[in-house]
């Protein structure tokens, strides 16, 4: 009789860690891309220049509007033609900035663009840009970011581009 009632204890203890770990890898992607969102406002701001969030199936990169969409050429081991990329500014100087987070590979994110109910998928083919305006505006867009069964919905702000709204669905294992 111990050892059912520890048994099953045993099996609640580790649904909830498990449960906990998919909930925390939503969160900490969610939180990151929020970030680049408020960085991205606030460069454009100053600077006085659209920036971009740039989603891609593996990675969410912060950049000039007018770099975003480019492709990256790469060679077959994976380095970067030309070299890699490098600031040429001095420090505290208003030069270009770039950022990027990159997301798990377990992770599955899609774009919900302002007046529309589809969800768009990332893809390597296609490349969705977020833009920042210098007047502190920006698109309203919403994220999803999935993990097996459980996923995360975030709306922005397009005054702020904070969230607006959070909607969590994790599985019950």
């Amino acid at each position: 009789m111990v050892l059912a009632i520890a048994s099953i204890l045993m099996g609640g203890a580790v649904a909830v860690m498990v449960f906990s770990s998919d909930e925390r890898a939503l969160r900490s992607a969610s939180g990151e891309i929020e970030l680049l969102a408020k960085r991205a406002r606030t460069i454009a701001i100053l600077q006085q220049t659209p920036y971009a969030l740039e989603f891609r199936p593996d990675s969410v990169r912060l950049l000039p509007l007018a770099e975003a969409g480019q492709d990256e050429k790469k060679t077959a081991l994976g380095h970067t033609i030309g070299g890699e990329r490098v600031e040429m500014a001095a420090p505290g100087a208003n030069g270009p900035v770039h950022d990027r987070f990159n997301l798990d590979p377990k992770l599955t994110t899609f774009i919900r663009r302002w007046n529309t109910q589809e969800w768009l998928p990332m893809s390597e083919r296609i490349v969705h840009v977020w833009r920042f305006d210098p007047d502190g505006l920006c698109e309203p867009v919403s994220v999803r970011i999935t993990l097996g069964g459980n996923l995360m919905e975030t709306t922005y702000h397009p005054l702020t581009g904070t969230i607006r709204d959070n909607d969590t669905v994790l599985e019950v294992k």
